[in-house]
């Protein structure tokens, strides 16, 4: 197997002196050139280590000051509910009124753009074909929390009152309430989280580091037969956010078996 590169094993050392509580948070920690010479490296191989570390959130720096053992975050709580999905409004909204915060966010919408490959595989047309494609920053007190990108079919709402997902009388509402006004009713989604490391964009956006760590949730609405009316994908800073998974249970299923 090849070797692990050098700032990686300093990375591993550092991750578990800080487990070790060598290093208490607040702490600041030894000078790049402190550490390169008590690991035999050079100073590059320390700050390619440090800044995995402050990708992750175990440390921090300071401009001028240098680098020191993350306090702990408060994370928020993103529910991600089908339940919550169902109800009249914003779920994020609500989700955050729950938390005592106020949430809003920023869209752009683009009419007509052609589907992706990738996208139109999602949404079951052809490559090309024209989607409603819109983009969201959302805000928690005014700092970015989420992003996400969502597209959706022309030919299903192009015409529509809901065309717009932020437009006419159903803006922001979500889309569940949107497709039922146009007739589509929702049968079910599906979600897909995995981990990955911030693009550029996405962490400017963010007010992240490029490469901190996201989780990245391929979500698709369905109607109830079975043909995809939307698609999106959604980006949450790990570092500041959890995800959680809120499931419904229907007693009437419940046996005694």
């Amino acid at each position: 197997m090849p070797e692990q590169p050098p700032y990686l094993r300093v990375a591993d050392s550092l991750r578990q002196r800080l487990a070790s509580r060598e290093w208490m948070p607040g702490d600041r920690l030894p000078s790049r050139a402190q550490l390169a010479a008590e690991y035999g490296v050079g100073d590059n191989v320390v700050r390619r280590a440090q800044e995995l570390l402050i990708s992750q959130g175990l440390l921090e720096g300071r401009a001028g000051s240098g680098t020191y053992a993350a306090r702990p975050r408060e994370r928020l709580r993103m529910v991600r509910s089908w339940c919550r999905e169902q109800r009249a409004g914003s779920p994020f909204r609500a989700d955050m009124a729950s938390l005592g915060r106020v949430g809003t966010w920023e869209h752009r919408t683009e009419a007509k753009v052609p589907a992706p490959a990738e996208v139109a595989a999602r949404l079951g047309i052809a490559e090309g074909e024209l989607t409603v494609r819109t983009s969201y920053e959302f805000l928690a007190d005014g700092k970015p929390v989420q992003l996400s990108t969502s597209w959706e079919p022309y030919s299903l709402t192009g015409g529509t009152i809901v065309v717009l997902p932020e437009g006419g009388p159903y803006a922001g509402q979500g889309v569940v309430e949107r497709m039922a006004a146009i007739g589509v009713t929702i049968g079910h989604a599906t979600e897909q989280p995995e981990p990955r490391h911030a693009a550029p964009g996405e962490a400017h956006l963010l007010g992240i580091q490029a490469g901190a760590l996201v989780t990245h949730i391929q979500r698709t609405y369905y109607c109830e037969d079975g043909r995809p009316v939307e698609t999106a994908d959604i980006i949450v800073p790990a570092a500041r956010c959890e995800v959680v998974y809120e499931i419904p249970v229907n007693r009437d299923d419940i046996t005694d078996g």
